[in-house]
């Protein structure tokens, strides 16, 4: 949709990515007293709370200066390091493989710079001025306007939830007026601003990415950062690495490799409409286990355009075979778990056929809504309680879930080997065993019954995402008419995506 931006979106940063090499351009911005940090552990960002929000954890990212996050950093030289610590690579030893490089410490990825307003141009940097020639970056870096940010995790630190408070008091980051905590955003995102939401979805996935890549895919060895965070390399390439006891070099060190650098994996969400346009298909999670419908979703696999992707999730998930060329794109969402691109779209189905769950299993059910039932749902309340998650009940109905679906596998798996069928079985077919047990379906259904049994009057007869969520984007524009569709007349074969507003 034009100029449509969904949360995570629209990065306000220049990421100045012909300097991530640049180890001068580095190290003198990350000593700025300008210089803005996000941090992490295990993903989960730190958050700063203010008196008397302490004990409802209500909290914003915090960002914090380079005098509060030191003691975490490490020795300097932050970049460029070499063989001995705090020495620079010298000329002699400087490579590809060395440009930039940190291989003491956590990973450090620089962000991008916010600047301000101005007619003077758009990130005015060449890389001239921080080349190994300059003499002068220090002082290119103090007329630079505008906040660099750089972000890291520290949970490979592991330090203790103790020793974490002490060092953050002590930098002066955390007072008797603010604390820190870490937390789920999600918990947060509905107050995120615009700004920070897109902030926040760089750094995470960007941390995550560094922090999960710990060893080389082509040999095993230990991985380092190189380019600011940007990119990850093999130590066996170190100009000073012992590889007297390889049998052959890393195959990294030749060519262009896709494990170097960051990934994003396309995922789409998609909104199917009936032939009258006033329905759509919502689909509910096992992952959830309040009455929370959503559209459908689902990765694209190797092979497949958009078109195709949306086609196959909707069969192996609803049983619902689309209008040919009635996939239209609404817009796109950056989606920082870890790191996925959630392409949005609406595709047109004749709501007569029969929907059925039973192939993939990934859907507990799917069903048609009306306009009005949708509508329902985004007018209930004062507070729009028909589009609000509680994300804590959520993450720990997704680890109970987790939990109880492994103790159902290990109990399915250990029937099928006395069974003697178990033998050769792939987690998949152990998995199938699962799903297709009606007694624990039973017991699942009965539970959530239960549960909903005891909410009250108040309560929504179902939920659907937040605008937050692209999924709630494109649910609610289609409900409010700001996207439109055509009725579809006859067999629909004839069918051209043809939608207004989009």
């Amino acid at each position: 949709m034009k100029d449509h931006v969904n949360m995570f979106g629209g990065s306000p940063l220049n990421r100045l990515s012909w300097l991530r090499s640049s180890p001068s351009f580095l190290n003198g911005l990350i000593g700025s007293p300008k210089t803005r940090f996000l941090l992490f552990n295990a993903g989960q960002p730190l958050l700063l709370t203010k008196a008397p929000d302490f004990a409802q954890n209500a909290g914003t990212l915090a960002f914090l200066s380079v005098n509060q996050v030191k003691p975490f950093l490490g020795q300097e030289p932050y970049f460029n390091q070499a063989k001995t610590p705090g020495e620079l690579i010298s000329k002699e030893e400087e490579t590809s493989f060395t440009e930039a490089a940190r291989h003491r410490g956590l990973p450090l990825v620089f962000l991008g710079l916010h600047e301000p307003q101005s007619d003077h141009g758009h990130g005015a940097l060449p890389s001239s001025e921080f080349s190994s020639k300059s003499t002068d970056a220090a002082n290119v870096i103090a007329k630079i306007e505008g906040t660099p940010y750089f972000s890291f995790d520290v949970a490979d630190l592991e330090l203790s939830e103790e020793e974490m408070t002490r060092i953050l008091t002590e930098t002066g980051a955390t007072n008797d007026e603010q604390k820190l905590i870490w937390s789920d955003a999600r918990a947060v995102m509905s107050t995120m601003s615009s700004f920070e939401g897109a902030v926040y979805a760089e750094a995470r996935s960007m941390v995550d990415w560094n922090w999960r890549n710990k060893f080389c895919p082509g040999c095993g060895s230990p991985q380092y950062s190189l380019w600011g965070g940007w990119k990850i390399t093999c130590s066996s390439l170190l100009p000073w690495a012992d590889n007297s006891n390889r049998k052959r070099p890393c195959p990294s060190g030749k060519g262009l490799q896709n494990y170097a650098h960051p990934r994003t994996d396309g995922v789409v969400i998609m909104c199917t409409v009936d032939r009258s346009g006033d329905k759509i298909l919502l689909g509910r999670s096992r992952k959830f286990p309040f009455k929370f419908f959503s559209a459908l979703a689902g990765f694209i696999e190797p092979g497949e355009t958009f078109e195709d992707a949306v086609s196959r999730e909707l069969w192996e998930e609803a049983g619902i075979q689309i209008y040919p060329n009635s996939v239209v794109y609404h817009s796109g969402q950056p989606w920082p778990y870890p790191a996925n691109l959630m392409c949005g779209f609406y595709a047109r189905a004749d709501e007569r056929k029969e929907v059925r769950v039973d192939l993939d299993n990934e859907l507990v059910e799917a069903k048609w809504y009306t306009r009005e039932d949708v509508l329902e749902i985004l007018n209930w309340g004062k507070e729009g309680e028909g589009t609000k998650i509680e994300w804590k009940k959520v993450s720990e109905a997704e680890k109970k879930a987790e939990d109880e679906q492994q103790k159902v596998m290990a109990q399915a798996r250990a029937r099928a080997q006395a069974q003697g069928q178990g033998e050769g079985k792939k987690e998949g077919e152990i998995l199938s065993v699962w799903t297709e047990n009606k007694d624990h379906q039973d017991v699942v259904e009965d539970k959530e019954k239960g549960k909903e049994k005891g909410k009250g009057k108040d309560e929504p007869p179902f939920r659907i995402p937040p605008t937050t969520a692209i999924a709630g984007v494109l649910i609610r524009d289609w409900a409010v008419g700001k996207v439109k569709f055509e009725p579809i007349e006859g067999d629909g074969e004839e069918l051209v995506a043809k939608i207004s507003n989009l």
